[in-house]
């Protein structure tokens, strides 16, 4: 199992690929940050093993 996350451009927030997958499109969880964050900010080699091995990655 590979930690696949992706960092706020705007805060620095990490927020997991499995938050990013099952809301697909959602307010960066940072304090007072209005950034939008979405699936397809990660790359698609992220994307694509996220994707392939969703099983690996329920909690």
């Amino acid at each position: 199992m590979r930690v696949i996350t992706h960092s706020c451009p705007e805060c620095g927030t990490v927020v997991a690929a499995n938050e990013l997958e099952a809301n697909r499109v959602m307010k960066c969880p940072g304090l007072e940050c209005e950034a939008v964050l979405r699936f397809d900010d990660l790359d698609l080699e992220a994307r694509e093993h996220f994707v392939d091995h969703r099983e690996q990655y329920q909690i």
